[in-house]
């Protein structure tokens, strides 16, 4: 008997997940991340600029300087090249601002789809190219990087990659993306979003699409190309509860446009205007938060849920926190 359809999204991974890869630096790689973050900290905005926060918030992440690095392959004038470049696409793009309701329409057909987790803990981001339903435009773009900002809000602690499945099932000329809009994406992707794609995987590709894949071989670099993957066994990389139930899981998911944006908006406490329920902070929930390292109860004392609450608060007030304080709370966590 097949499984009961659903319209419930998959937010969380499986309880029994053991997220990797995990990262361990030496010594010298620790020092220049503290480089690359003090170097940083001199490209910020002025605190009078409204997108400040932000900016020290995305800084501030546990993984942002350490993926730069990494993908710097250790070369310190490498990795602040890349990151200045990124601090300067988001300060036009403002990827973490878009509001919910300038994109939406980009999903009432169900062409990107976050649902589910491999067996790492990598959210999986599901693009079906034969549900486009508008015209090649800036707004295509914006939704795809929502999307990409919505993966990584899902993504459990100590995970910093995610999955992309291409399922050009029913997929024809007139819906799949230009060659032209493919090297945007992968511009995107591989200098803004470094380090994030974990796996690429192409599922249905008709021969005559075969050509695109060859019209955008020359702009993948290296590691992306190691990265992709075509027609693989899902079931060895991804838990059957967790995989769609069209490529062989058993998470029998019946896309609704409605419940589907609600239940994504929801998970990632995205409210009207693109910023976040919880930042930036209020002054309460920095009181409670000094109160908590204050000494009256320490992490250790907390749940795992509640640790991780806790982490991501002093993650976010740290990041807007200005001036030295700003520097060493931070510092703490990306080293």
């Amino acid at each position: 008997m097949p499984p009961a359809t659903t319209t419930k999204i998959l937010t969380q991974p499986a309880p029994e997940t053991v997220v990797a890869p995990v990262f361990n630096y030496a010594d010298e790689q620790r020092a220049m991340m503290a480089e690359l973050r003090e170097y940083a900290d001199t490209l910020l905005l002025p605190p009078t600029d409204a997108y400040r926060p932000w900016e020290a918030r995305w800084l501030g992440m546990a993984d942002t300087i350490p993926r730069y690095m990494r993908a710097a392959k250790w070369n310190l004038d490498d990795g602040k090249k890349r990151l200045k470049a990124t601090l300067e696409w988001r300060r036009e793009f403002k990827p973490d601002l878009i509001p919910p309701d300038e994109v939406r329409i980009e999903s009432e057909t169900g062409k990107i789809i976050i649902s589910g987790f491999d067996k790492d803990g990598r959210p999986i981001i599901y693009m079906r190219p034969g549900r486009e339903n508008t015209e090649t435009g800036p707004r295509q773009l914006r939704h795809l990087v929502w999307c990409l900002e919505r993966a990584k809000d899902l993504m459990p602690a100590g995970q910093e990659s995610l999955v992309i499945i291409v399922d050009y099932k029913s997929t024809t000329l007139r819906t799949n993306p230009s060659i032209s809009v493919a090297r945007k994406v992968l511009h995107i992707l591989q200098q803004h979003y470094v380090e994030t794609l974990g796996r690429a995987i192409v599922v249905n590709l008709p021969m005559l699409l075969s050509f695109f894949y060859k019209g955008i071989s020359p702009f993948l670099d290296p590691v992306t190309r190691d990265k992709m993957r075509f027609n693989p066994d899902l079931l060895e990389l991804i838990p059957a509860a967790q995989l769609d139930a069209d490529f062989g899981g058993e998470h029998a998911f019946e896309f609704e446009p409605e419940s589907y944006w609600s239940e994504i908006v929801a998970a990632c406490g995205i409210t009207k205007d693109g910023t976040r329920i919880d930042f930036p902070p209020t002054a309460s929930d920095i009181a409670e938060s000094t109160s908590i390292d204050g000494g009256a109860v320490t992490p250790s004392t907390l749940s795992e849920e509640s640790r991780l609450s806790h982490e991501k608060t002093r993650i976010e007030v740290s990041a807007v926190d200005a001036g030295a304080n700003e520097l060493a709370a931070v510092h703490e966590l990306t080293v």
